[in-house]
This record gives C-alpha cells, sequence and structure tokens, in this order.
C-alpha cells in the first residue's frame, strides 16, 4: 500500500492529548446522553469474566463518567429506552468485536463481514452434535429469550470448555448472526433470534465486506482520535491487510507522529479544534480502550501495561488486576484492588514518585465510594516511603 504524504505533522503530546480526548477523558465526555453516549462514542466496550470492583464494562462508563450507578449501566445497556412500545429499540448486541463486546445497536450491518467468515469457517473448536442447531432455533423461537441452562445446560461436565450439545448449538448461531446475545443475566448470556432482537432496518447483511471494514476502520480512527495501522487493526481486532484494502477510503487522514516511526492516521474532526478541558482522574480497567493495545499505550504513555490475572502469583509483578490510575492525561500508577466488606484493599500500589500520591488517593477514594465501601486499606506500596503520605492523604479525603 502506498501512503500519501502526510497533510499533518503532530507532537507526541498533541498525539497524546487527541487520544485522550477520543477516548472520553479530556474535556467534558457526551454526559448528557450517559452510558448510552459512551457506547457509541467508542463503538465497542469489552466484556470479560473477572470482577474485582466490578466488571469491566461498568468500569469503562465510570471511569469516563464518574459514580454511575451501577444498574444504571446495565440498564442503559440493555433495555430499550421505551418499555413495550412498538417504537422500543434496543441499545446495543453482544459479538465479537477487538474481543467478546458490547456493541452499538446500529452497527448490526457492519459486522456482517465476519458473520460470513464464520459461517464460511471449516474448523471449530466444539463439533455440533447432528440436530442440535436446529432443535436451539426451535426451543428459542417458541419459548422466548433464553440461557444456555434453559436451553440444556451449558456444560457437559464440569469442564470450562466441555460444551453441551445446545451450548455448541447456541454459541455457532451467534456467531452465525442467526441468534443474538440481547443481555447478560448473572453473567450468563441472554439469547434470542435476530429475527426479533434486531430492528428491521437493521436486520441485514446486504453490506459487502469493503463496505463494513471501511465503516469499521473509520470507527476506530474515530476512537482512537490518531493510530498506526496496528493500532486501528487491533480496536476491532481486523486483519492488517483488510486495514490496508479500505484505509484511504475511510476518511481517516495521514499524519506524522513525533516519536512514533511508523504511519498514522487520523481523525480529520479531531484535528480541526485542539484538546482542550478538564482530565479524568480515575483507575482504568485493564480491559478499557483506552489501553488496549499495549504498544499503543508504551508510545502514547510510557507505560507498559500487562494483565497479570492469568499468570501465576508468583510471578506477577504488578498484582492481579492492576488497574492503571490516570491523572493530568497521564499513566501514574497502578492500584491492585480487592474488598473485603465495606474496605476497599489496595493490595499493592505503584508511584510513579511523590507527585502521584494525591491522584492515586483521589482515585482510590472515589472508587471506594462507588462501590460502596467507606474505608481504604493500604497494604504494599512499591516506594515503602510513599505508603504513609499515601495513607494520609487518603484519610484526609474520606474523612
Amino acid at each position: 500500500m502506498t501512503t500519501p504524504r502526510p497533510a499533518t505533522e503532530l507532537s507526541a503530546d498533541e498525539a497524546r492529548r487527541l487520544a485522550l480526548r477520543a477516548q472520553g477523558f479530556l474535556g467534558a465526555p457526551p454526559r448528557r446522553s450517559g452510558v448510552r453516549g459512551i457506547l457509541r462514542h467508542l463503538g465497542a466496550i469489552q466484556l470479560d469474566t473477572i470482577s474485582v470492583l466490578a466488571r469491566s464494562h461498568e468500569l469503562v462508563p465510570y471511569a469516563r463518567l464518574g459514580a454511575v450507578g451501577r444498574k444504571t449501566v446495565e440498564t442503559a445497556y440493555w433495555k430499550p429506552a421505551i418499555s413495550g412500545g412498538p417504537s422500543a429499540r434496543p441499545h446495543a448486541f453482544e459479538y465479537w468485536s477487538h474481543a467478546a463486546c458490547i456493541l452499538p445497536i446500529e452497527e448490526w450491518p457492519h459486522f456482517a463481514f465476519r458473520r460470513r467468515a464464520y459461517r464460511n469457517r471449516p474448523h471449530w473448536n466444539h463439533e455440533l452434535p447432528d440436530g442440535a442447531y436446529d432443535e436451539v432455533i426451535k426451543q428459542l423461537r417458541d419459548e422466548g429469550p433464553l440461557t444456555a441452562t434453559e436451553l440444556g445446560g451449558a456444560k457437559k461436565t464440569n469442564d470450562w470448555w466441555d460444551w453441551s450439545g445446545s451450548k455448541v448449538a447456541v454459541e455457532r448461531a451467534l456467531m452465525y448472526g442467526e441468534v443474538v446475545c440481547v443481555e447478560r443475566r448473572g453473567w450468563k448470556r441472554v439469547y434470542d433470534l435476530a429475527e426479533r432482537a434486531i430492528p428491521e432496518d437493521l436486520l441485514h447483511d446486504e453490506l459487502d465486506d469493503t463496505e463494513c471494514l471501511r465503516r469499521l476502520v473509520r470507527l476506530a480512527g474515530q476512537a482512537l482520535g490518531v493510530g498506526t495501522r496496528a493500532d486501528i487493526a487491533d480496536y476491532h481486532r481486523l486483519k492488517g491487510e483488510q486495514v490496508d484494502a479500505v484505509i484511504a477510503d475511510s476518511g481517516l487522514v495521514p499524519v506524522t507522529v513525533e516519536g512514533w516511526g511508523k504511519p498514522a492516521w487520523a481523525d480529520p474532526a479531531a484535528l480541526e479544534t485542539p484538546p482542550r478541558g478538564r482530565h479524568r482522574t480515575t483507575l482504568l480497567s485493564p480491559f478499557d480502550s483506552l489501553i488496549w493495545e499495549r504498544a499503543r499505550t508504551e508510545r502514547i504513555f510510557g507505560f507498559t501495561h500487562r494483565l497479570e490475572a492469568y499468570v501465576p502469583k508468583q510471578k506477577r509483578v504488578y498484582g492481579y488486576f492492576a488497574m492503571p490510575v490516570l491523572a493530568g492525561g497521564r499513566l501514574v500508577g497502578r492500584v491492585d484492588p480487592a474488598r473485603e466488606g465495606g474496605t476497599l484493599v489496595a493490595k499493592q500500589v505503584t508511584l510513579d514518585g511523590a507527585k502521584a500520591v494525591p491522584a492515586v488517593a483521589q482515585a482510590l477514594a472515589e472508587a471506594a465510594t462507588w462501590v460502596d465501601c467507606t474505608d481504604v486499606r493500604v497494604e504494599l506500596v512499591d516506594t515503602p516511603d510513599l505508603r504513609e503520605p499515601l495513607v494520609k492523604e487518603l484519610a484526609r479525603i474520606l474523612v
């Protein structure tokens, strides 16, 4: 691919600020439209099974909006604006994007390329028993939205991946787009027929792969503000060559970023006005889209981010669910949290020097209030001399 000559040169600081604004951390995020506005703005919010303070899809709007109620978050994702009326439309659906993600309902047509790819996939991890697929579709048609347990059981044994025939069938139907996950209930997917769950004007796979990819590349560029080919591809887990095929027609413009060493593209609307406004100070989920791509996080923030939940305990450096601390547009530390009754426990804290103490204390105090904790206990601090100042600052804030 021949990259056009960049029309704009950005400093590293300008690129960082563009990224922060694009992700809703600089200036006023779409607070009036709340959680739904955040979802549309980001284009995808990752789901994950781990729940320490809260689940990741709750932490993402919290990080941008502050202490929005957790029930409010779930309602915003899954419940129509007008219950029971003919004009009621779902706001979101779950599908495979960056990973398992909550996606704005209007993006359903643009994942047609992925549904087609799954339908044409020759190999699967699980064998599909004869008749299971048709039986699952019939059961959903007759009985309405159901979990895998209600469809006959999710697993044959206690092994995580030893799925039952009905679970294999409904997950295959989800990938094909005949079935949709319409909400999570006690962390279980609730499945329904796409023909019933997706608004009629969106329920089609008419867009060709090129049009789907062009839309998703543009969405990724808008959500990132500025990004390299790898950054843009990673956002919805596209292949590099898929990005190459459409980026020239995506509406993104080529730019040069100081110190990046690779071509980059930016949202032209983001370049029109310099990013200004108040920065958020907050704990970030390790699955937050601001820090999805490790190389990008290091390039923009000079910060090495790694989820260690799946690393053996004795090999962890920062902790099981270390949450980066964002303050002043920088990543200034990490906190590995836990909850013990009404106490938020900072099991392990990493600080970028004494100047990070007030911000980390503020982030911890706000998070504690959000999850109904009345106290914060600090355990290990990487710089022991900073433990007492952090504890004192917390005590001052929490009074």
